[in-house]
């Protein structure tokens, strides 16, 4: 098996590399340097070279808020871009693993996503992925769609990072408390995705670590494990952005059911606590935390 991966050096794809190194699975990573994914002929001619049994496509523009003001870049990426890897993969005969996002939802849903629940984005962002999703499924039926949500790693920018930065500085900070869903380990989830590509259980899924929190619930929890002596005070997301204005809407509800993990076998993700708890022993280690 020879798999390629986009987005090789964010979150996921840098977990993902690691993951198919330790499995002992030929793979080549890749990022923007190597490939422009919204180059149509690039990349065909790029994967008929390679010619490669899967791709996992986690490249993508993630900049939310700035997306609002760059919709054509966003849109050429997000949805563009993936429809010219999902078709070069169909024409390769490859698997094709598609990363979106529970930004696909308005959020106002009172109980948890199903996959098969309609996509309602709010955003660019959001419906720049939902439009990945559709040119995925008609370009091949040997397709994965995996929606993921609020995603920390050790390689790249994220909401952990963010919080044991800002406790540096301050002794007080206003986090958000009702928007909730359940964070994501990439660590965990490279795992799972490597899992998906040994089989052919084709379709939509939700994955994220167990469990649900808000946001405040994330940083005081972080606070704790960290050992840092931090007030969080819960504010609504509509306080929030009177102090912090935001351009893009975000989905207050972003919890999403996994049920189908199982029913086709997969292992659920552990408990986000205990993602934490393990991100943070390896940013210690790293000497980063």
């Amino acid at each position: 098996m020879k798999v390629l991966v986009t987005g090789a050096q964010g979150q996921l794809g840098y977990d993902v590399c690691r993951r198919l190194t330790a499995l002992g699975i030929e793979h080549r990573g890749i990022d923007l340097a190597d490939l422009d994914i919204t180059d149509e002929r690039a990349v065909q001619a790029y994967v008929s070279d390679y010619a490669p049994d899967v791709i996992m496509h986690n490249a993508a523009y993630t900049a939310v808020d700035r997306a609002e003001t760059e919709p054509a870049l966003c849109r050429n990426v997000n949805a563009n871009g993936t429809k010219y890897l999902a078709e070069s993969a169909a024409r390769a005969g490859a698997k094709f693993v598609y990363i979106s996002t529970d930004y696909v939802f308005d959020g106002e849903k009172k109980g948890a996503y199903r996959p098969d629940d309609l996509p309602c984005p709010v955003s660019v962002y959001g419906s720049t992925k939902e439009e990945g999703e559709r040119f995925v499924r008609a370009a091949t039926d040997r397709h994965f769609i995996v929606r993921i949500s609020w995603v920390f790693g050790l390689h790249g920018k994220n909401f952990v990072r963010t919080m044991l930065r800002l406790a540096e500085t301050h002794d007080t900070l206003n986090v958000v408390c009702d928007q909730v869903g359940s964070p994501t380990y990439t660590a965990d989830l490279a795992v799972l995705l490597c899992d998906m590509i040994r089989t052919e259980k084709y379709g939509t899924y939700h994955a994220t670590n167990a469990g649900i929190c808000s946001w405040y619930d994330f940083a005081c929890e972080i606070f704790r494990q960290a050992g840092k002596d931090v007030r969080v005070v819960p504010v609504t997301t509509e306080e929030y952005l009177r102090m912090a204005p935001q351009q893009a809407k975000r989905p207050k509800n972003s919890v999403m059911e996994q049920d189908k993990l199982v029913r086709n076998g997969f292992a659920l993700l552990p408990d986000w606590k205990d993602a934490l708890a393990r991100y943070l022993a390896q940013l210690r280690e790293n000497h980063e935390a």
